[in-house]
């Protein structure tokens, strides 16, 4: 008997895998390059397998599975990349096969003895090659699962944006309602980006700089992890050598080579493993990137002020802030994995609800009590 396992879990795994073949399939049908076309058709015959592993083991669980539906958001980037050409859309799937690999060997590694280890290890084997099959197309050498810097600044540019529009937006309805002047207005929403760019830029940096302290942090856990339980970490490292392509013996003899040395092991375990690349993490470049998106963001509720007058700026500030809020809250799902319109709708009423109240406290504080 095969020892339960997370069903949501597994039902997450199915609609992702679902979702890249169905993207694959996209990608063949808009790919000029016949090879490269096939290449696509391959990789997606590939993830209709892997539907159809994670639906034996959530039937082994008594799950009843509907037939497969492609998300909402993976309708939404294959209209990108019929959109934009099959480039934008190879290094967005990129992303998704590295976080599906790391989700994997984590599984793998909390999977009880009796578990689907055997379904694990195939489903990250072949995410693996898949994502050097992507890497390579665009150009991307070594381990690309690993490669999270530039995902990281530009994470920064889309969180710092929504922070800066969010609240200087709420600054400037907070002045709005509270009925002083045009140019108390502008004023307070100038005053505001500078604050908030500066407040974000130092955030971060001291962000990053506590990345950097995490690093070390995790090195620890490692070398702990390597003394205590030496067994399962041979194990794991003997998957990630199977991952690169060696045979399965040929990948146990390598981990028990390198397990050998405990000093060796830790290396290449945070290498291969954590993919730990310090030199990637620059504080005074990432608190830089984060404090001019921040800026940016701020600067959209101000500019209909800058332009017109009455009226006609304050339900300028409102419309252009709104749809922003929409737009970086859609940018965010490729981030989180969230639905497109979910993360633009769930985006667009956090600044509803934050113009309304700072309103009304401006409008409170004034006196009318």
């Amino acid at each position: 008997m095969e020892s339960p396992v997370n069903v949501k879990v597994w039902r997450e795994h199915w609609q992702d895998e679902g979702d890249a073949a169905y993207l694959y399939r996209s990608l063949a049908a808009i790919e000029p390059d016949h090879k490269r076309a096939d290449v696509y058709r391959r990789l997606a015959e590939v993830e209709e397998r892997h539907v159809m592993l994670c639906s034996d083991v959530l039937k082994e669980q008594g799950e009843t599975l509907p037939p497969f539906r492609p998300s909402l958001r993976a309708r939404g980037l294959a209209w990108v990349g019929k959109s934009f050409g099959p480039e934008f859309l190879l290094s967005i799937l990129l992303a998704e096969e590295g976080r599906e690999l790391k989700g994997y060997l984590q599984a793998y590694k909390e999977a009880p003895i009796h578990g689907p280890k055997g379904t694990i290890g195939r489903l990250a084997r072949e995410t693996a090659e898949h994502a050097e099959t992507l890497g390579k197309m665009l150009g991307r050498k070594g381990e690309p699962w690993h490669r999270t810097a530039s995902g990281g600044y530009l994470r920064n540019v889309v969180y710092g944006f929504n922070d800066g529009l969010t609240a200087n937006f709420g600054l400037i309805m907070g002045v709005i309602g509270a009925e002083f002047s045009e140019g108390t207005v502008l004023i307070s929403g100038i005053a505001g980006l500078i604050a908030d760019a500066l407040s974000m830029g130092s955030s971060g940096y001291l962000a990053a700089k506590s990345e950097q302290e995490v690093y070390t942090h995790e090195v620890a856990m490692e070398r702990e992890e390597i003394r205590l339980m030496p067994e399962v970490e041979k194990e794991e490292m003997a998957l990630l050598y199977e991952l690169k392509g060696m045979t399965p013996e040929e990948a146990r003899q390598a981990a028990e080579r390198i397990m050998a040395d405990p000093e060796v092991a830790l290396i290449e375990k945070t290498r291969e493993e954590l993919g730990i690349v310090p030199q990637a993490v620059t504080p005074l470049r990432e608190g830089i990137i984060t404090g001019i998106a921040t800026g940016f963001g701020a600067f959209i509720p101000i500019l209909p002020f800058l332009v017109a007058s009455g009226s006609a700026a304050v339900w300028g500030s409102i419309v252009i802030s709104m749809l922003s809020h929409f737009g970086v809250g859609a940018a965010r799902s490729f981030f989180t994995g969230r639905g497109i319109i979910r993360s633009g709708m769930d985006m667009f009423l956090v600044g509803l609800g934050v113009a309304i109240v700072a309103y009304f406290i401006g409008w409170l504080l004034t006196g009318h009590f």
